[in-house]
């Protein structure tokens, strides 16, 4: 008798889960954390979301940004959330899938301590330097670099971020030696950048190509598998010399691991709606951002597939933590 009446409170508390999920989720505002700076790829697609969900909710989401360590302490501040559906995080391959291979030891576990909602979108990064860097071509950016070991610069948005590796992976191909500047998201390293302060700097596509049109920086290539459909002029750094060569930001939505399932798939299927609206996909695509918007399966799956790969290229270019 006493395990009936408790596999049957089971099955009632599952059960009162699964209706509270479906009808009363959400009955309270919402936060999304995002660990880069406002205006950066994450928080704009994160405020976009935040928009739309609110709106179709009835509930305020609210967009909080907690910088530092690469999106590390966003991502350790959202896995220690209770897990109730009412605190979600932007979170990117960098605390995913880099930071386990480039930290010796992480406050948060990817895979133990978050559950995947929806992978967002993908982007790619670009090589910039200022407008007064002699150098008019890649080959000149290396030729330059080679001249003067250790004098060039790059800027970048945090130890662990795409931005990061992808400098390191260039140092790596290319033989060079260049000093890393770290910053607290891109818009941050953006007026040293511009100013000459730094040399160059491998940085997303949305906030560098519309100052690349402007004159203000000149662009190399992208690091992406293939053309960025908002700068498709841009070769990617594999047509540039540089085979193999990729590393581009990708961005999904997540909770703290134990939130119910049923919140779970609501958060899934409400987040998909609003990536299928058209507009909301059309100024993704304006940005440069590829819009993903799988299923929690395919996102934890993602990680999986990419950790293992990552890890070999980070331990060939001996990039560490503290670089």
């Amino acid at each position: 008798m006493g395990i009936g009446r408790l596999v049957a409170g089971l099955l009632i508390a599952a059960a009162a889960a699964h209706a509270a999920a479906q009808g009363g989720y959400p009955e309270q505002p919402l936060r999304i954390l995002v660990g880069f700076t406002a205006g950066v790829a994450p928080d704009v697609t994160a405020r976009l979301l935040a928009e739309r969900l609110g709106a179709a909710w009835g509930k305020a989401v609210v967009v909080e940004n907690v910088t530092g360590a690469g999106g590390n302490i966003a991502t350790d501040r959202l896995a220690k959330s209770p897990p109730n559906g009412y605190t979600l995080g932007m979170i990117g391959n960098s605390s995913l899938v880099f930071s386990p291979s480039m930290y010796d030891k992480l406050s948060f576990d990817p895979v133990k301590d978050l559950a995947p909602i929806s992978q967002i979108f993908v982007a790619a990064n670009v090589l910039v330097v200022p407008s007064g860097v002699p150098a008019k071509t890649l080959a000149e950016l290396v030729a330059l670099a080679r001249a003067q070991p250790g004098a060039l610069s790059y800027a970048h948005a945090g130890v662990g971020t795409s931005q990061h590796l992808a400098a390191e992976l260039f140092k790596f191909m290319a033989g060079v030696d260049i000093r890393p500047v770290a910053y607290r998201g891109t818009t941050a390293l953006l007026p040293d950048l511009l100013a000459g302060r730094v040399s160059l700097s491998f940085a997303n596509v949305v906030n560098v190509v519309p100052l690349v049109r402007e004159g203000k920086l000149r662009a190399f290539a992208v690091t992406s598998a293939t053309r960025s459909g908002v700068a498709p002029e841009l070769p990617t750094m594999a047509e540039s010399g540089y085979p193999g060569f990729e590393a581009v930001p990708w961005f999904g939505l997540m909770a703290p691991a134990g939130t119910p399932g049923p919140i779970v798939e609501r958060l899934h299927r409400d987040t998909v709606k609003v990536l299928a609206q058209p507009d909301v996909r059309r100024k993704m695509n304006d940005l440069g951002l590829d819009v993903i918007g799988g299923t929690p399966s395919e996102f934890a799956a993602a990680i999986e597939r990419e950790t293992p790969r990552w890890a070999r290229v980070i331990k060939q270019a001996g990039i560490k933590a503290s670089d």
